[in-house]
């Protein structure tokens, strides 16, 4: 193999020319001839018994040279890659330069590759964390929530209908005087108060009786999903046949021994203020480093490639595809029901596709910066830390991710990375706006617009192989939480191993 040419063109692909020796290529010629004989046919020759040469004269050689291509371009490709010292994030675009019989066989690829990243201020940002206390009405909901799962119920068939019962109820809804589809139920069991039907249905249940027959009257909202009903008036013809409610306990001291294990009232009160206070600790801490891993990503400039954004919209929707058949629902079906379609949703994740695609391209870049590695001793702990939280033995967990080790390691790498530049940044007041000053005088103290946000995204295959290009150091898949692009897909890795073990 040789690279006789590499350029980088116009539109930032790189074309790359690359010969293969005519003796290389007669072997892949030789393959292609064993691949294929059996299904050739000769006359004077039983099915699959022709030599080459007589298949060759018979058909010319070229009959040969598809699958002659297929084996020998992509060894040579990725050899090319290497020596030209480029990486691809698409699949080349591959055409024939010369084909002659008893000489070098030569191919050209045209490839997108790793865009260059400018790294702006990444160390030392300033951003805002907030500061929250908790209040009494927070402990009170607490406290009411641990009352609710604590409450007793008891089933009544007749009585009067109160807010927050949980009713067995027939329904029929009209409009026009006309019933109409998806409005008639039987022995439904709705929540008062849960609003789970349209505004106004639930509240004109309570003060009902038990067995009594009613009508509700509503109008279906103008952005209702249906456009039969939207904007319509309606009348359901209900009944209930029983109601479940609850029985609330006492909120004192036995209580709390009840459903903890504290004493009194008063320890457990404070135990839900300990918690609540941990609770949203972590929670602003988590948008400090949303914020400061954002600041760092838009002061950071890089062109991303179209296919890039593609790729990891095409992984969004993957992860949404498994994340819905998990739940019973084909990702068709969610589709009808929110009336989208396949382009209107690859057009609604376009945004959060481009930004996580430069997410990962500016976190490659500084770790690079920064000589960020990943140890064995950091992998170990990752293993340890999956065991626990999926109470496996340790070799189990290493076993069924021994598949997925580089991407393990990308994610952890990507992890470490956004501490460099969290564990660098301050907690501080953000800039407040200013407003303009007279044309006249306003040139210095304006700020420039931060860089435009933008993403990362996943390497794909190479030619006929799909031989897999190589990935981002840092490269993720859309993250949960901004700050650790990564996480997501270790955490899609984790469940597929929990899965796999049980």
């Amino acid at each position: 193999m040789k690279v006789l040419k590499v350029e980088q063109r116009e539109d930032k692909r790189m074309y790359l020319e690359i010969s293969i020796d005519s003796e290389q290529f007669e072997k892949a010629m030789d393959r292609s001839y064993k691949k294929n004989v059996k299904q050739i046919n000769i006359p004077g020759f039983r099915k699959g018994k022709a030599p080459r040469k007589i298949i060759e004269k018979f058909y010319t050689e070229a009959i040969f040279y598809d699958d002659a291509i297929n084996f020998a371009c992509p060894e040579a490709y990725d050899k090319a890659v290497e020596e030209a010292g480029i990486e691809p994030v698409d699949m080349p675009e591959i055409d024939i330069v010369k084909l002659e019989k008893g000489e070098d066989f030569v191919f050209s690829a045209l490839v997108t590759v790793r865009p260059e990243v400018t790294l702006g201020e990444y160390k030392g940002i300033t951003a805002e964390k907030d500061v929250n206390t908790v209040t009494d009405e927070e402990i009170d909901a607490d406290i009411k929530r641990m009352q609710e799962n604590a409450a007793s119920v008891s089933t009544l068939t007749e009585g009067a209908i109160e807010m927050g019962d949980k009713v067995d109820l027939d329904f029929e809804g009209f409009v026009d005087d006309k019933a109409f589809d998806g409005g008639k139920g039987e022995h439904y069991s709705l929540v008062l108060g849960s609003n789970s039907f349209i505004p106004g249905f639930e509240e004109q249940i309570a003060g009902k009786t038990i067995g009594e027959d009613f009508d509700v009257n509503v109008t279906f909202p103008e952005d209702y999903h249906s456009d039969e009903l939207k904007g319509k008036a309606a009348v359901f013809k209900c009944k209930v046949h029983s109601v479940e409610k609850k029985n609330l306990p006492e909120l004192d001291d036995e209580f709390a021994k009840d459903v903890s294990e504290f004493d009194t009232l008063a320890e457990l009160r404070a135990d839900c203020k300990a918690k609540l206070e941990k609770s949203k600790e972590a929670e602003a801490q988590r948008k400090f480093e949303d914020a400061v891993i954002d600041i760092a990503v838009d002061n950071a400039s890089v062109e991303i490639p179209e296919c890039m954004v593609k790729q990891q919209i095409d992984s969004q929707i993957q992860d949404i595809s498994y994340r819905l058949q998990s739940q019973g629902m084909p990702l068709e079906q969610y589709l009808q029901f929110t009336g989208m379609t396949m382009d209107s949703l690859r057009d609604q994740l376009k945004e959060t596709a481009h930004k996580a695609v430069k997410t990962q391209l500016v976190l490659a870049e500084i770790a690079k910066a920064e000589n960020v590695e990943i140890s064995d001793e950091d992998v170990d702990a990752e293993f340890s830390k999956m065991a626990e939280m999926y109470g496996m033995e340790i070799e189990k967990v290493k076993e069924l991710m021994a598949a997925n080790i580089d991407a393990l390691k990308s994610d952890l790498k990507a992890q470490k990375t956004v501490s460099v530049i969290v564990d660098a940044a301050k907690a501080g007041k953000a800039k407040k706006a200013t407003a303009k000053k007279p044309a006249a005088k306003k040139a210095d103290s304006e700020e420039k617009p931060a860089a435009k946000k933008t993403t990362t995204a996943k390497k794909s295959t190479t030619t006929a192989k799909k031989t897999t290009a190589k990935k981002a150091d840092s490269e993720e898949k859309p993250a949960a939480k901004k700050t650790t692009a990564a996480k997501k897909t270790t955490t899609t890795k984790k469940t597929a191993a929990k899965k796999d073990a049980e």
